[in-house]
């Protein structure tokens, strides 16, 4: 678990899965999906069906949840785009838009990357967002992440093509910014 002041990031429990679901899987069209890769299809699910799939979240390594003032908010993750390798993408979500805009998100993932940098031998950290998601390329640049690839005009979303963005972080960077 780690903390800044009434945000904190820490693994999944059991009895965190009712409010992830709610977040993440009750409405077919949440809100936050216009911003989180809205090009990939986001598919509701009931409750039922989403707590066996939920289950294996709890005390995950690579899926924590974001809390603010001690009520689920959102979430940060990691997966391996080429683990012999140490090449390490992490995401973050929060799902309600009463969390957005107050500067949370570059406050859990400076946390994440700080317990990424802290437990694994890893050389980089970063994430791949999209050309329309302004506040996700702020963060980054907030972080002192860099702007490493643009791949421009891939990812279609409304009828309107958009380019996906790859921002990274060194772990020499990292240790010069703290």
């Amino acid at each position: 678990m780690y903390t800044d002041n009434e945000l904190t990031i820490r693994p999944v429990k059991t009895s965190d899965l009712n409010r992830l679901w709610e977040l993440i899987y009750k409405e077919e069209q949440p809100e936050w999906k216009k911003w989180d890769a809205p090009y990939y299809p986001h598919t509701a699910m009931t409750l039922e069906d989403f707590l066996p799939t939920g289950a294996s979240l709890v005390d995950s390594k690579d899926f924590w949840v974001i809390e603010v003032h001690n009520e689920i908010r959102g979430i940060v993750s990691y997966y391996w785009e080429h683990e012999p390798s140490k090449w390490l993408e992490m995401g973050i979500v929060f799902h309600e838009p009463t969390s957005w805009g107050k500067g949370l998100g570059t406050r859990a993932m400076k946390l994440w990357i700080d317990h990424l940098f802290s437990t694994m031998p890893l050389i980089r950290v970063g994430y791949t967002t999209w050309s329309g998601n302004d506040r996700m390329i702020r963060v980054g640049e907030k972080l002192g992440m860099t702007l490493e690839a643009r791949i421009r005009k891939v990812r279609l979303y409304n009828g309107e093509y958009y380019d996906s963005i790859r921002m990274g972080l060194l772990r020499e960077e990292w240790e010069k910014i703290k």
